[in-house]
């Protein structure tokens, strides 16, 4: 999970301060030492440390703080706004040219996943924004990355440009913008070439594209895991092509969060997105208030509406809710709503994005991982179609059945049958409440 171990050290932290009446001085230092560690620890540059604990302190022992009625809160508030202002401050949304199309150029070294985040970054713009990209294939050097981005539209069903391995990536950039005018496309996304390294012969290529092109956005792709080296990579890009903005790959994947603690201080630079999966559809728009509020245990409902939106099916919703109301809600529709969940992303991820969640770590039956999803769908997957439908019917025999198909226990098989009856019977108060009222209890995954 996206900076799991910086979260848990900093609220670790900060819970000794919270609840506090009055804040000394000598409490901040403590919690800025505390604070500097957990940066230092999370690959943080160290100068950006240096900064950004100076600025807390400075606030945290000041009029704002020790004139207010809650003094521990207000300094956590002052933690988060640095944090915020460290990773950029307010999203940096995606340009649109005053001509269409708008030209994006996507740089990077090679093995940071330039390639699919091109392919994301078109799903996102058609998907949220109802845009019709078209996708470039630039890199001449490496036949298979032209292969891939090809791939890459079939599964997308967007349109690809490409003239081989012998045209000039200049020439391909032109022709390709030409053909985005002849063909109403509205964003052109050129994949570039990429090395192992920063080299003179990568950075003159890409200079001539840039100057040819004259792209309203230049996206360096950095692999998030890399901590520093991401880093140094996205200050020598920018020196030399003077980026707009930064994409982070794998940031669902970095428990640390150097990467996106140091870049927009380094570079000055904004992050722009950030790839919290290996799907298509798994890349999102950089927040760093939201960020700032998960790595505190602030929460994220924002975000976590945005998702449900994007992943729900609207229709379904409807249909449940009657289903609810009719009491006729079975199995299947729980099924059903289990794939709409896991489509959101990993159940660790959703939980962050809950204020208060990360106070739940380590409760008894507060555990809630995607494994223990696969468990639940594995029986009810297991289970006749009429068992799903009427799970009265299910009796030990078929217990033992589903279990052994499932690869689970009966003890198991019948605290789900048992918690599904009475999430229905909670159903069934909810629907007979007055408007208002809210109802009693909860469904419990039993495993």
């Amino acid at each position: 999970m996206a900076f799991e171990g910086l979260a848990d050290r900093l609220q670790s932290t900060i819970k000794k301060i919270t609840g506090k009446g009055k804040v000394s001085e000598q409490d901040v230092k403590e919690m800025t030492r505390e604070v500097r560690l957990a940066l230092l620890e999370a690959d943080v540059n160290f100068k950006v440390v240096k900064d950004l604990i100076a600025r807390i302190k400075e606030r945290a022992i000041g009029q704002e703080v020790m004139d207010s009625l809650t003094p521990g809160q207000q300094v956590i508030k002052v933690v988060k706004d640095e944090l915020t202002t460290l990773m950029g401050g307010e999203q940096s949304k995606i340009a649109v040219a005053d001509r269409s199309p708008t030209v994006i150029m996507m740089v990077g070294l090679q093995g940071a996943g330039k390639t699919t985040t091109s392919g994301k970054l078109a799903s996102l713009l058609r998907k949220q924004h109802n845009r019709t990209p078209l996708l470039v294939a630039c890199d001449i050097y490496r036949p298979a990355a032209i292969k891939q981005l090809e791939t890459l539209g079939e599964q997308l069903d967007m349109p690809v440009f490409s003239m081989g391995t012998e045209a000039n990536p200049v020439d391909i950039a032109t022709k390709a913008i030409e053909k985005a005018k002849e063909e109403h496309h509205d964003y052109v996304i050129i994949d570039t070439a990429g090395r192992l390294h920063v080299d003179t012969n990568l950075m003159e290529e890409l200079q001539q594209i840039k100057t040819t092109v004259k792209p309203d956005e230049i996206f360096l792709v950095v692999d998030a895991m890399t901590g520093q080296d991401a880093v140094n990579v996205a200050e020598s890009f920018n020196e030399q092509l003077d980026i707009t903005g930064v994409v982070l790959t794998k940031l669902d994947g970095d428990t640390r969060g150097g990467a996106a603690l140091s870049i927009k201080a380094v570079t000055d630079k904004p992050i722009k997105f950030a790839g919290m999966g290996e799907k298509l559809d798994q890349l999102e728009a950089f927040h760093p208030d939201r960020m700032a509020s998960r790595i505190l245990g602030m929460g994220d409902v924002l975000s976590l509406i945005e998702k449900a939106q994007t992943n729900v099916d609207e229709k379904q919703v409807k249909e449940l809710e009657e289903k609810m109301r009719t009491m006729s809600f079975t199995f299947d529709d729980f099924l059903e709503q289990m794939g709409q969940v896991k489509q959101m992303g990993p159940l660790d991820d959703l939980m962050a994005m809950i204020p208060g969640a990360n106070k739940m770590k380590g409760l008894k039956n507060a555990q809630l991982d995607d494994k223990q999803l696969s468990h639940v769908e594995a029986i009810i997957q297991s289970m006749t179609k009429k068992e799903r439908q009427d799970p009265s019917i299910i009796n030990g025999s078929r217990r033992k059945r589903i279990a052994k198909g499932s690869g689970t226990s009966v003890s198991q098989i019948n605290r789900l049958i048992k918690q599904f009856s009475e999430m229905k019977k909670m159903m069934k108060q909810m629907t007979n409440m007055q408007k208002g009222k809210k109802g009693k209890g909860g469904f419990k995954l039993p495993f």
